[in-house]
C-alpha cells in the first residue's frame, strides 16, 4: 500500500465536494475521510469539513479538493472510490471499498476481514 493509494475521489465527487465546503465557509478547508468503530456491520465511514491537517494525517488532492485520511485509517481505505452519482431521485456519494467483505444496505456501514462485526438491520 502507498500512502497516495489510501482513497480515490473522483471528478464528479471533488465537484460536489467543493459544493458542500464552500456552504461550510471551507472553500480553502479539507475534506476528511474516516473510518469509526460502529455501524451495522463494524465500521462507518466519515466524512466532514476540517480546517487543517494534523501531523497523523496523509493530505491528498483530487482535482482542486485537499483531502485528509488518517494514517491510521489508510490501511482499511486503501483503494477506496469515493464517487458522487445523479439520479432522478437526487444524488449522492458512493464509496467502493476494496477491502470490505461485509456491508450494509445503508451504503455507509462495512466489514473487513480483520474487523469483527455483527450485522444487524440499519
Amino acid at each position: 500500500m502507498t500512502e497516495q493509494n489510501a482513497i480515490i475521489l473522483t471528478e464528479s465527487a471533488s465537484f460536489a465536494v467543493k459544493d458542500v465546503l464552500k456552504s461550510q465557509n471551507l472553500e480553502d478547508g479539507y475534506l476528511r475521510v474516516s473510518v469509526t468503530g460502529g455501524g451495522c456491520t463494524g465500521l462507518t465511514y466519515q466524512m466532514s469539513g476540517d480546517e487543517q491537517p494534523s501531523d497523523d494525517d496523509i493530505i491528498l488532492e483530487y482535482y482542486g479538493v485537499k483531502v485528509l485520511v488518517k494514517k491510521s485509517d489508510a490501511p482499511v481505505l486503501n483503494g477506496t472510490i469515493i464517487d458522487f452519482k445523479e439520479s432522478m431521485m437526487g444524488g449522492g456519494f458512493t464509496i467502493d471499498n476494496p477491502n470490505a467483505i461485509a456491508s450494509c444496505g445503508c451504503g455507509t456501514s462495512f466489514r473487513t476481514k480483520n474487523v469483527a462485526g455483527t450485522p444487524e438491520d440499519c
